[in-house]
């Protein structure tokens, strides 16, 4: 009888947890393939004329998932009968995948309520749950060639794993607490990154939702012109919404200075509009330029980069207030680096083919939008980051400490004639006064000797024995209060200095003595 050791029970564990992780992929493509195709065919069954059968509707949900995640399908139904290239995936399409496989790496990896069930590595994870939805994924693809939007193998093979690979590295960064770099520059930068990109993005939401407010009336009628029933509206708006993502990376293509194609040999920039743009009748397509040349309207879209930029710098010169000069101009450096590489991949997927022939490129150039942005945080960040970090600096200077003042001469003070009156003879201001040398009584005269001679000095004579006020006797200049605490000192008498008025003078010496 063989008993399973502790190092089998493990390996057991593991594999059991990898091959969970597998079918969470699976299941993550699944659940996004079926809300498209339910999507699908609720607007094939509520259409007044439904063509291609159920059949038909599930290959276009088919079609659109691949597009989702930026395969490059091919329409085979045109008027030319000459198969179309399409290559614009509407990005809010991707959000519904993108976040399924990034769930299903997530929960593989955190162990939440059940923490003693094993768990796979994180590497491990990653390709367990990308190999899961990849198969189902290979799967979507052989059955989309006997349909009307057939994916295209090369994007298919470039394009669809990296996606996937992608959300699942995000879901287990997610599950491990979002780390970030040992290093603080690495950090700082990719921080910098994320607030820049965010920026400019939301920019170019806003220039395209202001290009399209201003051109209202061209847009409406389009999107009446469209479809005349109500399905056909609610199928065109639900596609305006998908697209709305792309609209912001154009809008941010355009202030960062290269712009947008608009098929071949037609390109939209600040400057104007040059060529012949031939563009179908879309909503979203009614907010771009006018040709000719651009005024200071178009011109104004620079401030989204410029924004972009700005913040970019302060944050990394906010970070870097006690870091060298040149590891702060390194950070931003990298910074614009991460931020061109993100823009580049953005375009990319927010751009492509509509058409063979003059539409075979529509969108911005990939290339050319990350380069801009690499010139924006070059040029402008660097020195906004310096000056920000020289402003923090001010702060962590230290102060100079004050001047010591030096104490006063002494100057001679009058002594008041209550204080030299009660201080006995031969004794000044200052000097200890002992009490046990004032005794009570005159002594007893010697034996044989003259009775000694009493002052006259009693209880009830005290005032009339105050004696003339001596010189003004020069008192020294204080000196510095020390932190004592006097109290606490069994040797310290308060009357030690300075007799009080009550006590009787000593006896004058005898002149016969």
């Amino acid at each position: 009888m063989t008993h399973p050791t502790e190092h089998s029970l493990v390996q057991g564990g593991r594999s059991a947890a990898l091959a969970t992780a597998c079918v969470r992929g699976g299941v993550a493509a699944g659940l996004g393939l079926g809300a498209l195709a339910v999507l699908v065919t609720a607007a094939w069954i509520s259409s007044p004329y439904p063509d291609g059968g159920p059949g038909g509707a599930l290959h276009v949900a088919s079609g659109l998932w691949l597009l989702a995640h930026g395969v490059d399908v091919v329409r085979t139904d045109t008027l030319s009968g000459l198969p179309a290239p399409l290559g614009i995936a509407p990005m809010l399409l991707a959000a519904l995948p993108v976040w399924l496989v990034h769930r299903a790496a997530r929960d593989t990896l955190d162990p939440g309520d059940d923490g003693d069930r094993p768990r796979p590595s994180p590497s491990g994870t990653v390709a367990a749950v990308a190999g899961g939805y990849l198969l189902v994924a290979a799967v979507v693809v052989v059955y989309s060639e006997s349909g009307p939007l057939p994916a295209d193998l090369i994007t298919a093979g470039l394009w669809l794993p990296a996606v996937v690979l992608g959300a699942a590295g995000a879901g287990v960064w997610t599950a491990l607490g979002r780390p970030l770099p040992g290093q603080r520059q690495a950090a700082a930068a990719l921080r910098a990154t994320g607030l820049g990109l965010v920026t400019l993005c939301g920019g170019g939401a806003v220039l395209a939702a202001v290009s399209l407010a201003w051109h209202a009336g061209e847009a409406q009628a389009a999107f009446t012109g469209l479809a005349g029933e109500w399905s056909g509206r609610a199928a065109v708006l639900l596609l305006v919404l998908a697209l709305l993502p792309n609209a912001a990376v154009w809008g941010a293509a355009y202030g960062l200075g290269p712009g947008f194609t608009l098929g071949t040999g037609v390109l939209a920039t600040p400057l104007g509009l040059a060529g012949d743009p031939a563009v179908p009748s879309f909503p979203l397509l009614a907010a771009l330029p006018a040709e000719g040349r651009g005024t200071w309207v178009h011109w104004a879209a620079a401030a989204v980069p410029l924004a972009a930029t700005l913040v970019q710098g302060w944050r990394v010169g906010r970070t870097a207030k006690g870091w060298p000069a040149r590891d702060a101009a390194l950070t931003v450096l990298a910074s614009a680096w991460g931020c061109g590489a993100a823009v580049a991949v953005l375009a990319a997927a927010a751009g492509g083919p509509l058409g063979s022939g003059r539409l075979s490129a529509f969108g911005p150039v990939w290339w050319q939008a990350g380069a801009a942005t690499v010139l924006w945080g070059a040029c402008l960040g660097v020195p906004v980051a310096l000056t920000v970090r020289a402003w923090g600096r001010r702060a962590l200077r230290p102060k100079p400490l004050p001047l010591s003042v030096p104490a006063p001469a002494s100057v001679p003070v009058p002594v008041p004639a209550s204080v030299s009156a009660s201080a006995p003879s031969g004794t000044g201001i200052g000097e200890p006064f002992d009490l046990e040398a004032q005794p009570d009584a005159a002594p007893d005269a010697a034996p044989g000797g003259p009775a000694p001679q009493t002052t006259g000095i009693g209880p009830g004579t005290r005032a009339a024995a105050a004696p003339t006020p001596s010189a003004p006797t020069p008192v020294p200049a204080p000196a510095p209060a020390l932190d004592l605490d006097l109290d606490d000192d069994p040797g310290y008498e308060p009357y030690d200095y300075l007799p009080a008025a009550w006590e009787p003078s000593p006896p004058p010496p005898d002149p016969k003595a």
